[in-house]
């Protein structure tokens, strides 16, 4: 089906009349590239679209600069940038980049009269033809002139291989447009805007004229004095400003690397290659995940935001039941995205909001060993430690009392039953990875439900234990969807948990959520505790795949919507909504809620420290505000339910 698209596609693009822009190319142009600390080579190593040199001439050489006072005799363009460029062309073996065919354009800025100038380039070009052109063949490295340029008409006294940067306020006729390569202008002839904020509307048609005006001369066009940060490159780039115009080439190249993954909204994305974008920072027992393939995770419509009744939140009144659902590694900058894209949320119509801090006994930064065993203990953890304290005992969680209560308990996840989260739930361990030592607890047989990913936990095994240890515990099943007519005690692994979400499984968490509240619902009137995680969050920050961050954000979205419907209708259930750590250093950079769209970019592929939301519904939910450490959370539960 995407090649037949693809074709047709590019049938309309080949009718003559049609210039349609699929994909907006990101060009990148090294302004006064010899002010680097490496000329020409800072910007080559970023395979940036275009270099810009000033020179002048003098005493029949070319001297790079930007005034005649900071000239020095060594410093020609042949010595800073021809000579360089032969050089990287003889060693990749006849291109300018090794791995790539791509080509590259050399502006050089005229200070002085041009023709003594041009005429000496031009000799100084024909040495290298297989570089630069000729008249028989095409160039590897297109040199544009700008400056003090010859009048159009004059434009054929100089060989083709020489082309020009265009002038809006110039007319050109046919032949003298072939001989331009772009169009630029002075940014600060249309807006005084330094790139902070939002550029102002009236600005901001005044670019998008000149961007008309470009397109319709059929070429490029590029700003210089455009202001240089990552606002002002998204927001020229989203406009449709073909060639970026910047100082700082290695952090405008940063940004826009990989930029198709930075950018989101449903339905809105382009088609593009299938690149799975895999992470190798998951831990052993998740090092199996296959990735995120943005083509089979891009969603087509918006999921449904359930709006709860407000019956008995934040009441005084007994709390029967307790549903926590944990999104592994979701930041708020997460909820924020997701919402951006969804223009709203489920979780984001609970009203009681705190905020907490996860932090390790050993270290500042919290992995999901520490920080998930805090949610279910209550008591701090160090990294990688399970539900265990320092002298390598084991600590009581959440699952632990409430067993001992007599109520029905419950673990769900989206990802390997093993892992961190999950299994600080119901296991003991000093290292999170050792997935035999951590499974054997569940043959204690505290858990009612227990759901998730993970067959290779139950069927590769080192200790000797089997699937068939477990099913003399629980009644197994490896389909989620065999959980309703399932009997209790249910332990279902289901690999269809283990990939990333696609739109066909989005609704999978919620599905099981639901499942595993019905059942407990029903085991006794002793009520029930059940922690949820959406564990692929995570998987998405570890990646910096930003689909993958929403389409794994909206499907937690849909499990919490199915507990607050619960929660409305038993009117006893409290639901407390959290992360465990903040992954990937989420950052956004713009938006569009009219498109539904979100900008952003991770600065890490790891955990950060921030601060995480905590939102409760229903009975007690008053008690999660406020700001407090994240063993707290567990603690407030233990007492709302009077487990001690």
């Amino acid at each position: 089906m995407k090649r037949l698209i693809l074709f047709v596609i590019f049938i309309i693009l080949n009718l003559p009349g049609i210039n349609l822009i699929i994909a907006q190319e990101v060009k990148i142009h090294s302004h006064n590239d010899y002010y680097q600390v490496a000329p020409f080579y800072q910007a080559y190593a970023q395979k940036v679209f275009s270099i810009e040199v000033d020179v002048f001439y003098k005493d029949s050489l070319l001297l790079v600069g930007h005034d005649w006072e900071e000239l020095k005799k060594g410093l020609t363009i042949e010595e800073l940038y021809i000579n360089p460029i032969v050089d990287v062309f003889n060693r990749n073996g006849g291109r300018i980049w090794k791995d790539s065919n791509k080509k590259l354009t050399l502006l050089v800025d005229l200070k002085t009269e041009y023709e003594p100038a041009l005429n000496r380039l031009v000799s100084i070009l024909n040495r290298y033809p297989e570089i630069f052109g000729n008249k028989d063949g095409d160039s590897w490295v297109r040199v544009v002139v700008s400056g003090n340029m010859p009048q159009p008409e004059k434009f054929n006294d100089y060989p083709s291989y020489i082309y020009f940067d265009g002038r809006l306020n110039t007319e050109y006729n046919d032949d003298q447009r072939q001989r331009l390569a772009m169009v630029s202008a002075s940014f600060r002839d249309f807006s005084r805007w330094n790139g902070k904020g939002a550029l102002i509307a009236g600005d901001k048609v005044k670019i998008e004229k000149v961007i008309t005006e470009a397109r319709r001369m059929n070429l490029p066009i590029r700003f210089w004095g455009s202001p240089d940060g990552v606002t002002a490159w998204n927001t020229l780039h989203k406009m449709g400003v073909d060639i970026i115009n910047t100082d700082r080439v290695e952090a405008c190249s940063d940004f826009f690397n990989n930029y198709e993954e930075k950018v989101y909204s449903i339905t809105q994305n382009e088609l593009g290659d299938s690149e799975v974008v895999n992470t190798d920072r998951l831990d052993k027992i998740t090092s199996g995940f296959r990735g995120f393939d943005k083509n089979e995770i891009q969603l087509t419509k918006n999921i449904e935001i359930y709006q709860p009744t407000y019956l008995n939140d934040g009441e005084e009144k007994t709390v029967k039941n307790v549903i926590l659902l944990i999104g592994d590694g979701m930041g708020m900058n997460h909820i924020t995205a997701a919402e951006a894209v969804n223009k709203g949320l489920t979780m984001l119509n609970i009203n009681h909001i705190g905020l907490h801090q996860s932090i390790a006994l050993d270290s500042y930064t919290s992995d999901s060993a520490a920080s998930g065993s805090s949610n279910a203990t209550g008591k701090p953890h160090k990294n990688r430690y399970i539900a265990t304290d320092t002298l390598f005992n084991a600590i009581p969680s959440i699952t632990d009392y409430a067993f001992n209560r007599g109520m029905g308990t419950g673990v769900v996840t989206t990802g390997n039953i093993a892992d961190a989260t999950p299994a600080a739930f119901y296991g003991h361990s000093a290292e999170r990875d050792s997935a035999d030592a951590i499974t054997r607890f569940l043959l204690d047989g505290k858990l009612d439900i227990v759901i998730g990913g993970g067959t290779d936990v139950f069927t590769k095994r080192e200790d000797g234990l089997s699937l068939k240890d477990f099913e003399k515990v629980y009644n197994f099943t490896s389909d989620i969807n065999k959980i309703e007519s399932s009997k209790t005690p249910l332990l279902c692994i289901d690999d269809k948990l283990d990939p990333a979400v696609t739109e066909e499984s989005l609704g999978m968490l919620a599905f099981v959520t639901k499942g595993a509240i019905h059942h407990l619902s029903q085991k006794n009137d002793n009520g029930f505790f059940l922690m949820v995680e959406g564990a692929k969050i995570d998987y998405a920050g570890h990646a910096n795949s930003l689909s993958g961050t929403i389409s794994e954000m909206l499907s937690f979205d849909m499990a919490v919507a199915e507990a607050l419907k619960f929660a409305d209708e038993n009117g006893e259930t409290l639901v407390i909504v959290t992360s465990d750590h903040e992954t990937g250093g989420l950052i956004l950079v713009d938006g569009d809620d009219k498109k539904g769209e979100i900008t952003a970019r991770f600065t890490t592929d790891d955990h950060t420290p921030s601060f995480l939301g905590v939102f409760a519904y229903g009975p007690g939910a008053q008690h999660f505000t406020g700001f407090y450490p994240n063993y707290e959370i567990a603690n407030k539960i233990i007492s709302i339910l009077n487990l001690k």
